[in-house]
């Protein structure tokens, strides 16, 4: 819809909520709405004819300009995450979208900037980031908050806990709140993997072993039960044990006791027993591949943790985690997240869950060194798919826009001017005005 010739543009301007100011092509301020002096602090008499960089200290300023590289490629720039700095020094995050001025011909003699104040969009994060974590935890879903409710009288109790879920989605995490939540918490918390080692070192670290057992036991090992004395193992990828250990693991679970490798004497078992499994173990157990007796002695107190996908509000405060985080590790000032950004996470299904995220988060910070995580910061299979050329906005007068898509049209169905007068829904008479006012404008 056009907008009416007979507005006093500088009212509505003034009226809007959203700071809006215009340079020329020398990047000198020719206008500075209300809001615009409310967001910077700077009066727009100050602002008026001095470059824009000297009045927005903006984290683009210094050499990834938006409105250079709109009027440089011609298009638009919205929703981009940046801050500005005050001349009170404070450090204000905005959202700015960008875009070419053009006259009557269609040249471009300035650009225009519209920013919006996110300063209260980032303190309530700041403020659910703080509120929401348990026990290094991060999450305020209702799926999270149900757990939450029921660990602390879960880690109080003894019993045997199975931990179910998809891969990453923070199992060891959960074993560790439950042992710090309990009565062991100044014992040890031992983790082990039982899908990462093969049979036989599987049981002699499970278990240990006794000098002679094999060749290369020339003294006594303690095995990670015996280590774990006092506090809890954590037996993570339990569905991958083998057989044979399964018995050994339910001979722990029923009688508190074990041989080492070697050994004839049982050893008395004090850990508690934490296991975790991403696979089916009601499935395993029908197909024969884990014992039905291991498996109600290890489904005492289960917990199925929910993947990230059920349980997107604990996207934002993840990543803002992740951010605080390799922040911290990496020695860098990144500010957050673009809008853009926070908008392609909330739709991705995360199949790898929180894992995946904080992979993603290390990956834009090895691109982002300060500022704000943009889109070209992402993962490729993340960003989204760039326009094809005919899909792009073309750009010129309105009649020039008109020639350039008859042109196209005819090109398309190869010269024939009735088929390309169905296709544009017009009349012969109107093509062959419009073909005539193409070829003067040539």
């Amino acid at each position: 819809m056009p907008f009416p010739k007979d507005l006093p543009l500088e009212d509505v301007f003034s009226s809007i909520a959203d700071g809006l100011f215009t340079v020329d092509a020398d990047w000198n301020i020719t206008y500075f709405n209300e809001a615009a002096e409310r967001i910077t602090g700077v009066p727009a008499a100050e602002a008026m004819g001095n470059k824009c960089w000297d009045v927005l200290h903006s984290s683009l300023c210094d050499g990834d300009c938006a409105l250079e590289s709109c009027l440089a490629h011609g298009g638009r720039i919205t929703n981009k995450s940046i801050f500005i700095i005050r001349p009170d020094g404070e450090k204000r995050p905005v959202s700015i979208s960008a875009a070419p001025l053009r006259n009557a011909e269609g040249e471009v003699i300035g650009g225009v900037e519209t920013f919006r104040d996110l300063t209260e969009i980032h303190a309530i994060r700041r403020e659910m980031r703080e509120s929401y974590s348990f026990e290094s935890i991060v999450g305020k879903s209702e799926a999270l908050d149900r757990i939450f409710g029921i660990l602390p009288q879960i880690a109080r109790s003894e019993s045997t806990v199975l931990l179910l879920g998809e891969s990453g989605t923070g199992k060891e995490l959960f074993a560790q709140a439950i042992h710090q939540l309990s009565g062991r918490k100044e014992g040890p918390f031992v983790p082990v993997n039982c899908g990462a080692l093969p049979e036989t070192l599987l049981e002699s670290e499970l278990f240990g072993y006794k000098a002679g057992a094999f060749t290369d036991a020339r003294r006594d090992k303690p095995g990670r039960f015996e280590t774990a004395r006092g506090g809890t193992i954590f037996l993570d990828e339990v569905g991958d044990m083998p057989g044979k250990l399964q018995v050994k693991l339910l001979r722990v679970l029923q009688e508190k006791t074990f041989e080492p490798l070697g050994g004839v004497t049982p050893v008395s078992s004090d850990a508690r027993v934490i296991a975790a499994t991403n696979r089916d173990l009601d499935l395993l157990v029908k197909e024969g591949g884990f014992r039905q007796d291991l498996f109600y002695r290890l489904n005492v107190v289960t917990l199925r943790l929910p993947p990230l996908r059920e349980r997107r509000a604990d996207i934002p405060l993840l990543a803002d985690h992740f951010v605080k985080h390799f922040n911290a590790v990496q020695g860098k000032n990144v500010e957050g997240l673009s809008e853009d950004v926070m908008s392609i996470l909330m739709r991705h299904e995360f199949p790898g869950n929180v894992r995946e995220l904080e992979n993603i988060m290390e990956f834009a910070f090895i691109l982002c060194s300060s500022g704000f995580i943009q889109v070209e910061h992402l993962p490729e299979h993340l960003r989204p798919e760039e326009k094809t050329p005919s899909g792009t906005m073309p750009m010129g007068t309105l009649e020039e826009i008109k020639c350039m898509a008859v042109k196209a049209a005819l090109e398309r169905n190869g010269g024939k001017r009735m088929v390309t007068c169905r296709e544009l829904d017009i009349s012969k008479d109107t093509l062959r005005r419009m073909l005539a006012r193409c070829d003067n404008a040539d």
